[in-house]
């Protein structure tokens, strides 16, 4: 089905017709669509541990601490896996790395369906699960990247980070209903269902590409060789400004559902998980509008100046949350709400900073790095606002959770500064 290339053609669906004898999507925009629903698929594991972490502390005697350890250690096997996983697509077709990102998701999933049982278990666990996702977020990006460009590429990348935030909004609600229905163990296995369904929609309808470009671009590049990558200012300042964010959106949704139920506790009423993972969804789907509107307003206007103004709401922001415990839950909620939209504001924006200064050749290896130093953040955020919930009293305590809010606030804080110096 190739066609005979033209000057007068689109090149964006040029791009994505770029494929083993041709493609069977129509436009880019069919391939993102594709590959949002996918990673949504793929993802729906991916906050199920956060969306039931109330009751696995309870069932298992888990501390705050603990709790902080297996929600983070899932970015630590993120971070382990992406110089192999993200680093290679330079030199081979994102789609494999792809493929191979929802077997992994399936099997750690099921594993976990079948086989955790306390806070050992659970760790090992949800690391391998945060290799499936390694697998998954930035080779599906780049995936994208290769297959579409042309001046709307930026329009597609908020799209499909936006995507990505479906895919955690998703987890919580279909882990909690599906946990409802099937106890947690069912709701483990149902998210390998899903994806392995994302593989299957993958492998039918995405072809292997025939271009040969992405590896003479990247002929000159060692294997696993950053160092270029960390001497490019500019795409260093947008990848310390995503580890700050990524900082303070893991810790945040990482505990949003501990919160919101504590905070009923706290305004006299009754702790329900099942609502709170609900509210965690409707937060998480409703941001992903100003991820993409982020974007948008950053490639319009001064990218760093757009990012600068929107982290330093952010911090503002986590201030008021914080102090927000003992407020009627409804309030709580809204506030929650506006600072996870706060948050989520310049998400899509530092990723695409970083596509767009990746020197040629170098845009695998960048966004390698990109989700190295911004995931060791994610697993450490959430781990920080554990210990600090442990220091200042428990959960029961509103100070601990002011200053949890406050240690979450610091990432923006941090990623202000890198961006106004780099």
């Amino acid at each position: 089905m190739a066609q005979e290339s033209s000057p007068n053609r689109d090149p964006l669906l040029h791009a994505a017709e770029t494929a083993e004898g041709g493609s069977l999507l129509a436009s880019p925009g069919a391939l993102v669509a594709l590959l949002c629903l996918t990673s949504v698929l793929g993802m729906l594991g991916t906050s199920s541990f956060a969306a039931l972490l109330p009751d696995f502390q309870r069932d298992w005697g888990l501390s705050n601490t603990d709790a902080g350890w297996i929600s983070g250690i899932f970015f630590a096997g993120y971070v382990a896996a992406v110089p192999l996983l993200v680093g290679s697509t330079d030199r081979i077709d994102p789609r494999r790395i792809y493929l191979l990102s929802f077997v992994i998701a399936a099997a750690a999933s099921l594993g976990y369906a079948l086989f955790a049982e306390g806070f050992w278990s659970a760790l090992a666990l949800r690391a391998l699960a945060g290799v499936g996702l390694a697998g998954g977020y930035m080779p599906g990006l780049k995936l994208l990247t290769d297959r579409v460009g042309g001046p709307r590429q930026g329009r597609y990348v908020a799209y499909y980070t936006g995507g990505f935030s479906l895919g955690t909004a998703f987890s919580f609600a279909f882990t909690g209903e599906a946990a409802a229905l099937l106890g947690w163990r069912g709701a483990f296995a149902a998210t390998a269902a899903g994806a392995a369904l994302g593989f299957a929609l993958v492998l039918l309808l995405v072809r292997k590409a025939t271009t040969e470009e992405m590896i003479r671009e990247a002929a000159d590049r060692r294997a696993l060789d950053f160092r270029p990558v960390f001497r490019n200012r500019p795409a260093m300042g947008f990848i310390l400004g995503y580890s700050g964010h990524t900082w303070e959106l893991f810790a945040l949704r990482s505990w949003l559902v501990a919160f919101l139920v504590q905070a009923a506790r706290f305004a006299g009423g009754s702790a329900d998980i099942a609502e709170a993972s609900w509210l965690t969804t409707a937060i998480v789907l409703v941001s992903t509008a100003a991820s993409i509107y982020g974007a948008e307003l950053a490639s319009r206007s001064d990218r760093r100046r757009v990012i600068g103004r929107i982290m330093l709401l952010s911090v503002a922001m986590a201030v008021v949350t914080g102090l927000s415990t003992g407020a009627p839950v409804a309030l709580v909620a809204a506030l929650c709400l506006a600072y996870h939209m706060v948050v989520m504001g310049d998400s899509a924006a530092l990723t695409g900073g970083a596509v767009a200064t990746a020197a040629p050749g170098q845009r695998g290896a960048t966004l390698a790095v990109h989700s190295i130093l911004g995931f060791g953040a994610a697993f450490i955020g959430p781990l920080a606002v554990g210990l600090v919930l442990d220091l200042a009293g428990g959960e029961g305590s509103r100070l601990a959770w002011l200053l949890a809010f406050l240690i979450m606030g610091a990432g923006s804080a941090a990623a202000f500064a890198a961006i106004r110096r780099l």
